[in-house]
């Protein structure tokens, strides 16, 4: 048995969304589609939670504003709505927990997708004139900000794919969305600092590890090298001048494989039958090849954002948060420098388009009663969280 100790100071959470969690939100572009109603009232019922989390020796919670709240209509903005998050940050505050403040968690006012979204010519524009107002009512009770979450997730399955909205497969579009979330960050990440000097400032960014199916294939090595560019360095690449750290959302393995049938005679697979109820593989391995990876490139702090797996049965998510954590622990000792594990999520939530079928939460939801019960793999990452080891 070896015990791990990891650094002093090592931040210990776990996150939410805000259109995931908080409920009542009927006025951004995802609850045309894909309502989440009133999801775990996180929105009345965030104290009760919050208890929970410092229950479980957590002293630092990943949280999100909602742009629709905070701006119902262009251009006017809601006190009441500011208030409420700084209700929230002070709950925090108040219990000995840090926080971890996302601006933009993927949704959207109904006003701002009217003018075409993130494909409008000004749409960083209107997010900056959100990010001003919401930092400078905020900035002093935030810890970390994060500015996107997961821009280029919204660029696949939002532009290209067709899978979230606004549902539309045009590279022209996704080139556009592309460009102004690049330009939403550098100016978010400018603003934030301009109000509040002491601000850290980075993006959440869901990497793979990409690996061939066949190591002596070289066609599958051209596909990991082309594909890696594109799914895990191509943005960052251009922000990293304006990032005080990376947040890593890991969950896949990226596995390519050579297929004559599809175009470029190559296919990308995640999945297999005794993963995760998303289907996706379990590889714990790949979060020390990617913050490797990280340093090698960018020489950042960071913190792993998101990192969790759906288990309704709770079977596997004692030793996947173990696992994931053990290949951490090497990246660590091996000078990578990250500072915090945030596991996705705090709760179960409104996973997008799979609605409440996924159960990624420490804590289980009964979505008909909002009973919330701590799951036995909750009280395992509570050990590690309270003693700041792990032991293997």
């Amino acid at each position: 048995m070896n015990i791990l100790k990891f650094p002093s100071g090592f931040l210990w959470g776990s996150a939410v969304s805000s259109y995931q969690v908080e409920g009542g939100i009927e006025n951004c572009d995802w609850s045309r589609d894909y309502p989440a109603g009133r999801a775990c009232d996180y929105y009345n019922q965030y104290e009760r939670y919050f208890d929970m989390a410092k229950e479980l020796n957590q002293n630092i919670h990943r949280m999100s504003l909602e742009w629709s709240r905070i701006e119902p209509e262009e251009g006017k903005f809601d006190k009441e709505a500011i208030g409420h998050y700084r209700k929230i940050l002070l709950a925090l505050k108040a219990r000995g927990m840090k926080s971890m403040v996302t601006i933009w968690h993927w949704t959207n006012p109904v006003w701002f997708s009217a003018k075409g979204g993130w494909e409008n010519p000004k749409s960083s524009e209107d997010f900056t004139r959100f990010v001003k107002f919401a930092v400078s009512e905020l900035g002093g009770n935030v810890d970390l900000w994060i500015t996107l979450n997961e821009p280029m997730v919204n660029v696949s399955e939002g532009y290209l794919r067709g899978n979230h909205p606004p549902f539309k497969k045009n590279i022209f579009a996704a080139a556009k969305v592309y460009l102004n979330f690049k330009a939403a960050h550098r100016k978010t990440y400018g603003i934030i600092h301009d109000l509040d000097q002491k601000a850290r400032v980075g993006i959440a960014y869901n990497s793979a590890y990409v690996k061939p199916a066949n190591k002596n294939s070289i066609m599958e090595k051209i596909g990991v090298f082309v594909w890696d560019h594109i799914r895990n360095h191509m943005f960052l690449d251009e922000i990293k001048k304006e990032s005080d750290f990376i947040g890593l959302n890991y969950y896949f393995l990226d596995t390519i494989r050579f297929d004559p049938l599809k175009f470029p005679f190559l296919a990308i697979d995640n999945r297999t039958e005794d993963g995760s109820d998303m289907g996706w593989e379990i590889y714990p391995e790949g979060i020390y090849h990617v913050l490797k990876d990280l340093k090698k490139r960018y020489n950042k702090p960071v913190y792993i954002t998101e990192n969790g797996i759906a288990d309704a049965q709770d079977k596997k998510r004692a030793k996947y948060i173990v696992d994931h954590l053990n290949w951490t622990y090497k990246a660590i000792s091996e000078g990578v420098d990250v500072g915090g594990y945030f596991y996705w999520s705090l709760l179960d939530n409104f996973e997008w388009t799979y609605g409440f079928s996924k159960r990624f939460g420490l804590i289980e939801i009964d979505f008909n009663t909002l009973e919330a019960k701590i799951r036995p793999s909750a009280y395992e990452y509570a050990k590690i969280c309270k003693n700041n080891f792990l032991m293997v």
